[in-house]
């Protein structure tokens, strides 16, 4: 008898076989882990003395920011905090 793999009557005969892909290296879930390094990254910027800024602006705006970041080489993060120091330096 052939073994085929979308066969589900025979599946006791692929028990032993090794599935592709990367072996399990975390016993957490995804989920688990995406919570434990995001609670990581919030200790590093604290420690770092950053705070969490978040606010919504245009799409034209967004795409302006972006396309003058790629221009500096610099990240939209950095360009915004370099256009609020220059903004307050200025007042």
């Amino acid at each position: 008898m052939a073994k085929e793999v979308s066969d589900l009557t025979t599946i006791d005969l692929f028990n032993d076989e090794k599935r592709p892909g990367r072996p399990k290296t975390n016993p957490h879930s995804r989920s688990v882990q995406i919570k434990i390094n995001k609670r990581n990254q919030v200790k590093r910027d604290k420690n770092k003395g950053l705070k969490r800024v978040e606010f919504k602006v245009h799409d034209s705006l967004f795409q302006q920011l972006e396309k003058l970041a790629k221009a500096r080489n610099i990240s939209r993060s950095e360009l915004i905090e370099s256009l609020l120091i220059e903004s307050l330096a200025n007042k």
